[in-house]
């Protein structure tokens, strides 16, 4: 066959950039969908996205300044654990809140709304009634029930060897009482489908997280902090 007889091709190159921009395409749409921000995106079952003071937003805004102190624990437990089990907890922690997130983070994005607010729990209405929350003005970095202070954190990076592992399991420890109730109310009274499901998952893996490493801690001769 010669030159005149070969069946014309496609220019070079261009099945590469159609797949290419494809790919790319499906990797988004997955990544949307798989944060239950599709379904917003477009409007499916409501008229409108969540409001600032909404259950859905709130949450979303709140758990997500809850989650980024938990992965800032986790981070410093990488770099300064040598515990092998210790290390193992704080990258699934690490791994799974970041990623949680960042799926908040996009809902707000989505919505239109600010990712923080000067109040918080307000969302959560008369179930914040049992809680002191005198000393949670963000002024020692507790603003929320179960986030350690900047004096616990500063005291948490000057430790080393088990006295490290100790303090680290008592404050995630805490920090995942304190962040329970706000994942369960949001399973509850959230409006979106995306937004409880989220909630009871947070739920149920912290609950989880909490009993495996009060066990983590007594054989590392600790005893867990009070519950917030």
């Amino acid at each position: 066959m010669t030159a005149t007889d070969s069946p014309a091709g496609p220019a070079p190159g261009r099945p590469h950039r159609r797949l290419t921009a494809l790919l790319v395409a499906v990797i988004a749409v997955g990544l949307l969908a798989a944060g239950g921000g599709l379904a917003v995106a477009l409007g499916l079952g409501r008229t409108a996205p969540p409001t600032a003071d909404s259950v859905d937003a709130g949450f979303a805004r709140d758990m997500s300044r809850h989650h980024l102190q938990a992965v800032e624990m986790a981070n410093l437990a990488l770099d300064r654990s040598t515990d092998a089990e210790v290390r193992q907890l704080a990258f699934d922690i690490s791994a799974t809140q970041t990623n949680q997130v960042g799926r908040m983070q996009g809902w707000l994005t989505l919505w239109g709304l600010p990712l923080t607010s000067g109040e918080v729990m307000g969302w959560m209405g008369d179930d914040m009634a049992g809680h002191d929350m005198t000393h949670m003005d963000g002024a020692d970095g507790a603003v929320m029930p179960g986030m350690a202070t900047e004096a616990e954190l500063a005291t948490l990076r000057s430790l080393s060897g088990t006295a490290f592992d100790v303090m680290f399991l008592q404050l995630m420890t805490r920090h995942h009482q304190g962040g329970l109730e706000m994942a369960e109310y949001g399973a509850e009274h959230a409006e979106l489908a995306a937004v409880r499901g989220l909630s009871r998952s947070i739920a149920e893996t912290q609950t989880a997280e909490t009993t495996t490493m009060e066990s983590m801690l007594r054989a590392r001769g600790g005893t867990p902090l009070p519950a917030p």
